[in-house]
């Protein structure tokens, strides 16, 4: 027990090992569904399932129900699978990362320091290059020498904000829910240009006014995207072989993954102008722009890669301050430069 009336949680972590398409992951995903409903996808070949309300209906421990996913895959849909399992989504996860091809690697409660302090740094989720070059030059290397340092020093080293995170995640601690599998949602922004435009620079920023847009949307519904998709209608021909079934109008269409999830505007402009580019649009002459965000999760649900860089918290919390004035002032309250008139 965690506490007076608190359960302990019980979180699995599958590696699924197999090359799987959209509808295989679908059916997988409503396969273990029937086993417990609490399943959440982690494309493209992992999920990750709370145990806990499932133990007491089948009268099993943590590891026999591991168990009995592992055999229902390769019952079902012959998938050889390994797991990790341990208290919370994070350390499940390092488990399944530690664990051989086609073992279970367990955590068991009130062990999560013992086996987290001989794990290297970048065992721990959000450590990128850049942070553990950092680490390693003030030789830190595992995590418990992290968990060992005077949390005023690890602050001098990356600043208040990722020290906190970073010693919250060494020392096991992840509070984040296992949230089920839901239907494709989206948001999309589209933006009709007032006459057919040649300009590079104002398809640049239609682009930016759109990202600028879906942020606030993913903001204010509490929300992360993993994936952008970019439409672009032309007023001729020149820029795609197919018409569309309205007339002469016609449109192509890129998507691109996130490097992950996030509701931050400038991650989803950089992204959003990478579609434009790729493109290659030149002397298109386009008539409007649709950005959809898609593949949508609870802000609460995905990690955020650590950054050595201060820029970024302060970017943040700008976007943080000047989403506070959108609320009070009004939507054109407060507007990026690059979209200043």
């Amino acid at each position: 027990m965690n506490g007076m009336g608190t359960r302990q949680r019980h979180i699995a972590h599958f590696h699924l090992h197999a090359a799987l398409s959209e509808v295989q992951y679908d059916d997988i995903i409503e396969l273990v569904s029937g086993f417990t409903p609490h399943v959440q996808a982690v494309p493209p070949n992992a999920l990750q399932v709370d145990l806990t309300s499932a133990l007491r209906y089948f009268d099993m421990s943590a590891y026999d129900a591991v168990q009995t996913v592992k055999m229902r895959l390769k019952a079902f849909y012959d998938i050889d699978s390994s797991a990790g399992l341990a208290g919370n989504r994070m350390l499940a996860a390092m488990a399944a990362d530690a664990s051989a091809p086609g073992d279970t690697a367990w955590v068991p409660a009130g062990q999560a320091a013992d086996w987290l302090h001989p794990r290297p740094v970048t065992a721990l989720p959000g450590v990128g290059r850049t942070m553990a070059d950092t680490l390693h030059r003030y030789g830190l290397h595992t995590i418990g020498q992290l968990t060992d340092l005077p949390p005023a020093t690890l602050q001098r080293l990356l600043g208040a904000g990722q020290a906190r995170l970073l010693t919250e995640r060494a020392r096991g601690h992840d509070p984040r829910p296992v949230v089920p599998a839901e239907p494709a949602a989206h948001l999309a922004a589209d933006l009709a240009l007032s006459r057919d435009c040649l300009d590079p620079a104002q398809h640049r920023r239609a682009v930016l006014g759109l990202a600028d847009r879906i942020g606030q949307r993913l903001r204010g519904e509490r929300q992360f995207a993993s994936r952008l998709t970019l439409t672009v209608r032309y007023a001729d021909l020149a820029h795609s072989r197919l018409r569309s079934s309205g007339g002469t109008s016609i449109s192509t269409t890129r998507t691109r993954a996130l490097p992950e999830p996030t509701d931050h505007s400038p991650a989803l402009a950089a992204t959003a102008l990478g579609l434009l580019t790729s493109l290659g649009l030149q002397r298109a002459r386009v008539r409007a722009f649709v950005l959809r965000a898609d593949d949508l999760r609870p802000a609460g649900s995905a990690y955020r890669q650590l950054s050595m860089d201060p820029a970024v918290d302060r970017a943040r919390a700008v976007e943080a301050a000047a989403d506070r004035a959108r609320r009070r002032f009004g939507p054109e309250a407060v507007r990026p430069a690059a979209l200043a008139d």
